[in-house]
């Protein structure tokens, strides 16, 4: 392995020249990184999901009132309610196609200029939102959820990959010791860039033997016999993400609380509780991942999300029989279903694709998960006026089986990956499989492999440790197999 550091610099770090180098600069530039990242990335995909539902009755009326106008004469219920449908779908199709853009995008021009860049759809759904009234067109509103939809999308699967892959995907070395060194308080840790360049240059390596590019599409991750087991777990929970329906409870609030007996004028207050209910999950799921391990919290959360369900099921059936009280019940019941989903589910399946693949197949593999999980989303968002129409006081038995069916799917495929590299994930991966696989070419010592656990590379607490704290490099050092 060649050698990284300048001469006379200790092993331990790379000082590059960026400004000060004490540590609590590091921690703010760290957390400043990953709040501007979030507010312009899943924030958007949040507020977007959940602000559709309280001007529900005004669009209706906007549109009806515009084709009343145009044509003299009224849209039916069931056409108004397609209309609707459309224009709350049309998020989903949007995503998908940012989803679709973001692996290419995020190779081209890096995951911060993606970002940046991303903003200019987030722009131009605002401003056809802003003139739809004006321009008597209901149509701009289907457009503008479009636009705000492919940023969604692009920010999804981008974000996620954002803090990490300077340095295989561009070959920027430079930039990548700099940008560790933003982060880690003026000090970019010698033994974070050793392990990439080691992890580069296998890629290389591999992609030489096999005649191929060193970053993978999604063609080749579906031809890739080695990833299909990742591949289909990923593809199952992005799936079973957006098919369980907790998003559609945001999207058709109004429809769910009407069915559960709770008073229109209410609606809008009680949707307020929804919201609180993803807030404190996502904060409780902060505190259990590293603690329960992604396995436990994804199937934990389906498991309270199926009791849930059935539960729901049952108030909704005996508020119908004229028992008393079942109206709060149906609401407790939607704001806990919520609450298991973002303690599993919501915390747990966008980080699947950044841990059980390398970096050079995550762009892809987030392609893939992504499109799954707009897909489902956009089939979600079509259907569930008409399951709630036709189902009636049974309409989550459908999310019910989904699941069930996802709790006992995810517990058989996905092995535990707190705590462990990546080569242990993909040996756990195999071995499920029925096969085994050798890792010689890179062997750890106990404390250097303990270090890069990827449970604890991706805790936000230990990327904002103090830099000062430098393990010892002469118990360490990686034994390189030849």
């Amino acid at each position: 392995m060649p050698q990284m550091y300048p001469k006379g610099e200790p092993e331990e770090t790379i000082r590059p020249s960026i400004g000060g180098e004490d540590g609590g600069g590091g921690a703010t530039i760290l957390a400043l990184t990953i709040c501007s990242a979030a507010i312009g990335g899943t924030f958007q995909y949040g507020y977007n999901i959940s602000i559709i539902n309280a001007p529900t009755s005004y669009i209706q009326t906007f549109i009806n009132d515009t084709y009343m106008e145009r044509w003299g004469s009224g849209l039916e219920s069931s056409q108004l309610t397609l209309m609707w449908t459309i224009i709350v779908s049309a998020f989903s199709l949007g995503g998908l196609l940012g989803a679709l853009l973001a692996g290419p995008l995020s190779v081209r021009f890096g995951r911060k200029n993606s970002l940046l860049l991303n903003n200019g759809f987030l722009f131009a759904g605002a401003v056809l939102v802003l003139t739809s009234r004006v321009a008597k067109s209901f149509e701009m509103i289907i457009f503008a959820r479009f636009q705000v939809g492919i940023n969604s999308g692009v920010s999804m699967n981008v974000q996620p990959m954002y803090f990490g892959y300077l340095l295989i995907d561009r070959g920027d070395k430079d930039a990548c010791v700099k940008a560790l060194g933003k982060l880690r308080g003026g000090v970019a840790p010698i033994l974070e860039v050793e392990e990439m360049l080691e992890e580069q240059e296998q890629q290389k390596t591999a992609a030489l033997n096999s005649g191929s590019s060193a970053n993978k599409t999604p063609w080749t991750l579906f031809k890739d016999a080695g990833l299909r087991s990742q591949l289909r777990t990923v593809m199952a929970a992005s799936s079973a993400m957006m098919l369980c329906g907790n998003d559609s409870i945001y999207f058709y609030a109004y429809y769910i609380f009407l069915a559960a007996g709770i008073p229109p004028q209410m609606i809008q207050y009680i949707t307020i509780g929804t919201g609180a209910s993803e807030f404190t999950a996502s904060i409780l799921s902060n505190l259990l991942i590293e603690r329960v391990g992604r396995r436990y919290l994804l199937i934990g959360g389906y498991s309270l999300m199926s009791f849930w369900s059935v539960v729901f099921t049952v108030a909704l059936n005996l508020q119908s029989r004229g028992v008393a009280g079942m109206a709060y019940l149906s609401m407790a019941c939607v704001f806990a279903y919520i609450l298991s989903f973002g303690l599993g589910p919501a915390g747990v399946s966008g980080i699947l694709p950044a841990e059980i693949f390398d970096q050079s197949a995550r762009p892809a593999a987030y392609m893939v998960a992504g499109s799954c999980m707009w897909v489902s989303l956009f089939l979600v968002g079509m259907l569930f006026p008409f399951i709630v129409k036709g189902l009636g006081d049974f309409c989550f038995l459908p999310f019910f089986v989904v699941c069930v069916a996802s709790a006992v799917f995810l517990g058989l495929t996905l092995p535990e990956t707190k705590g462990k590299t990546l080569a242990e994930i993909t040996a756990d991966f195999d071995g499920r499989n029925g096969k085994k696989k050798e890792y010689s070419d890179v062997e750890m010592d106990e404390p250097l492999k303990q270090l890069y656990q990827l449970g604890k590379a991706a805790s936000l607490t230990n990327l904002m440790l103090d830099p000062d704290s430098k393990p010892d490099l002469e118990s360490i050092q990686p034994q390189v197999n030849v």
